[in-house]
């Protein structure tokens, strides 16, 4: 596995490649995660593919040109995305990919399936919030009042905890989601990369029409990976959307939230060898 860095006038991109396959694949972790995350899969499918991980916006290496809160709060759109995986390729000198995205990462993958889906060869997304990111992430993404909480509490050294802990009780959220999110809000930096999650990334709401479109013209292989015991993103959240998908299999891991194990890899390697 080698570092790399990508630059252009967003970002200065930091991500891991692995593999030495043929084929490509571009990697998109989970929150509070690495590029690393998908490295597992090297050893069953480094033959046929070499992966590119990336650190998405606001972790570890990777870094906005200008991380100021004017820009945050202007957000990214898609097309704008679309366009740093463009030159991205240009400079890897690949044509055509696959998308493998897990949870948060979901999102990219959709988004660049959604726009580019005439390069896509496989499009695969487990913990796929994308399909249904659910209440809290929209309130506090998309909606202005919910915005501005977010940014007050998110700021504040101690109100964010309170605010987990209130959410807990109210049972908005599960006693998974409050572990996770509890363990990512522990420093200032880490606060704010979380809120900065929230609010850049407002736009890449998944249009399903179009990624419906997308799929099915282009006939891209399409695998959904669930854990059967994942609160946040249930395997129910597919219902709708997944049996529209032409080429679509769909997986159910003995797994929660945390699910790129032993058995991911297999289920995955046995669907794609």
């Amino acid at each position: 596995m080698t570092q790399h860095y990508f630059e252009n006038d967003l970002v200065n991109l930091h991500y891991y490649k692995f593999g030495n396959g043929p084929k490509a694949m571009l990697c998109f972790h989970g929150y509070g995660m690495h590029g690393k995350q998908f490295k597992p899969l090297e050893v069953t499918l480094g033959e046929k593919y070499t992966f590119y991980g990336f650190d998405l916006f606001f972790h570890k290496e990777t870094k906005l040109k200008d991380q100021s809160l004017t820009v945050i709060q202007k957000g990214i759109t898609k097309k704008e995305l679309v366009y740093l995986i463009e030159e991205f390729c240009q400079d890897e000198n690949i044509r055509r990919f696959s998308v493998i995205g897990y949870s948060m990462g979901s999102h990219y993958a959709t988004v660049i399936t959604e726009e580019m889906a005439e390069r896509i060869d496989e499009y695969i997304i487990a913990a796929p919030s994308s399909l249904n990111p659910g209440r809290l992430i929209a309130f506090f993404s998309k909606n202005k009042t919910g915005n501005k909480i977010l940014q007050k509490f998110a700021l504040h050294e101690k109100a964010l905890t309170r605010m987990l802990k209130l959410f807990k009780w109210l049972r908005v959220i599960n006693d998974q989601d409050y572990k996770i999110l509890y363990s990512e809000i522990g420093t200032t930096e880490l606060r704010f990369n979380f809120y900065a999650c929230f609010v850049y990334l407002r736009f890449f709401e998944t249009d399903e029409e179009r990624l419906l479109k997308a799929l099915n013209e282009q006939n891209i292989k399409s695998i959904f990976i669930f854990g059967k015991l994942d609160k946040s993103f249930p395997p129910r959240i597919g219902d709708k959307f997944i049996p529209k998908v032409k080429n679509a299999e769909v997986v159910l891991l003995d797994e929660g939230h945390e699910m790129i194990k032993k058995d991911f890899v297999s289920q995955l390697t046995r669907l794609l060898l």
